[in-house]
């Protein structure tokens, strides 16, 4: 199997913990590769000074994966369109955190 093929069964498997153990070592690594890339190249585009590192992102961006109770992953390019997305509200919400701690009076 090619290196940048997620198999189906891992992308089902990435919902719940408990599937997630009995993947691979190998599986695992896959995926995350998968996922940290895909993080560095959004990284790439915020302010130099960013308080969030790639790898915070794909933690939190798998957090929000785990918890799509109802999240159908149909293949690779359904899943990384799906992390893609999560990663942008995560940079997003960030942002807006950034900005409102900048603001006297906080307002959130």
């Amino acid at each position: 199997m090619p290196a940048h093929k997620i198999p189906p069964a891992a992308l089902q498997s990435l919902l719940t913990a408990r599937e997630l153990a009995v993947l691979p070592p190998d599986e695992i690594t896959r995926i995350l590769k998968e996922l940290h890339t895909l993080a560095q190249h959004k990284m790439r585009r915020e302010r130099p000074d960013h308080t969030l590192q790639p790898t915070a992102l794909v933690n939190e961006t798998y957090l929000r994966l785990a918890r799509g109770q109802n999240l159908r992953l149909e293949d690779r390019t359904h899943f990384l369109a799906t992390a893609s997305r999560i990663m942008r509200e995560i940079l997003i919400d960030h942002a807006r955190q950034h900005r409102a701690a900048k603001r006297p009076g906080g307002r959130d």
